[in-house]
């Protein structure tokens, strides 16, 4: 199971969201991403204001058509730069387990503290916790007792979101155009599976590597950009090992080699290799990663219709991963 805090826009939307045990996320590609990324059975705390409010099990996801209708009463987000609002068409429904209220100055919170900052704030929907950070806070606070007051949402109308590569069958909230986050997304549940990881590591060259040693987290912030996802020790003793993975919707080039490079050195001796998993390759782009720290993958949709739309399950069953073998 997975461990994320989700950034809370307002202290209205904060207290509409622990008085009701229930999340929810905007009708844009972030929202969606967020709605995607958290599985049921996952843990979740929310994040305002610098604090950490009480953990959560995701006991149920739904999406909602006529989101600017539904309770509670969230205050919409404006940006003033596009001047467009968003609702919250996308839900998580919680079991509140543990009740706290902790400053993110703590070193328990370490890892997504240094993403906040290198990230520059509560830009990101949502942070993706290690196994460590939440081994931590299931020891703050003390167990849950408050009363909480459920939402009768059985008469609104649901949906369930898809995706698609044709422009004219978009229809947001409930048909987006493929986007590279979604990809993250899947290949990342994809590598989750430790038998999968295992079968990975054997293809990439690193069989001395048990997949159950490893966890798979999303994007991890570095001073220079960020890494797209992070598989790392889940339990490090005396040090922790990682590879770092790029994701790419279209074919990889030259500098998103040297890129990925750059950050392997960057992080140092602990980063064991970078990975880029990419639609398609030329061959400098090959030459180059030869001579570099660097893994190259593609990734394909078995069996897929451009002209279609899919949901992230869909999708999920019909992805591929294979190593380019660069001699």
């Amino acid at each position: 199971m997975a461990y994320f805090l989700i950034s809370v826009s307002n202290k209205t939307n904060l207290d509409l969201c622990i008085q009701h045990a229930i999340a929810g996320f905007t009708n844009n590609v972030s929202g969606l991403w967020t709605f995607f990324e958290i599985q049921r059975g996952d843990l979740i705390s929310f994040l305002y204001g610098a604090r950490v409010f009480n953990l959560y099990q995701v006991i149920d996801k739904k999406a909602f058509r006529n989101a600017e209708n539904l309770p509670p009463a969230w205050l919409p987000i404006t940006f003033k730069t596009s001047g467009k609002t968003y609702y919250f068409p996308f839900r998580l429904f919680l079991k509140p387990i543990r009740k706290l209220n902790e400053s993110m100055v703590r070193p328990e919170f370490a890892y997504v503290a240094e993403n906040l900052l290198l990230r520059g704030g509560y830009k990101k929907t949502h942070f993706h916790a290690d196994q460590t950070t939440l081994h931590a806070v299931s020891q703050m606070g003390d167990v849950y007792t408050d009363i909480i007051t459920p939402l009768n949402l059985l008469s609104y109308e649901t949906f369930i979101p898809k995706v698609t590569w044709n422009k004219n069958m978009i229809n947001i909230p409930e048909v987006f155009k493929f986007h590279e986050l979604i990809l993250q997304s899947l290949i990342r549940r994809y590598l989750s599976d430790a038998n999968i990881l295992q079968t990975f590591f054997n293809e990439i060259g690193k069989k001395d590597l048990n997949g159950n040693d490893f966890e798979v987290l999303g994007e991890k912030a570095l001073p220079e950009g960020h890494v797209d996802i992070l598989i790392k020790d889940a339990r490090p003793v005396g040090m922790s090992r990682k590879i770092i993975v790029e994701v790419k919707i279209n074919n990889a080039t030259v500098n998103d080699v040297k890129q990925l490079n750059n950050y392997v050195n960057e992080i140092g001796n602990e980063c064991i290799l970078g990975i880029i998993i990419a639609k398609n390759f030329s061959k400098r782009t090959l030459e180059e990663a030869k001579n570099k720290k660097v893994a190259c993958c593609t990734y394909l949709f078995r069996d897929i219709n451009v002209n279609s739309s899919y949901t992230f399950e869909e999708l999920f069953q019909k992805l591929e991963i294979n190593f380019m073998n660069v001699g």
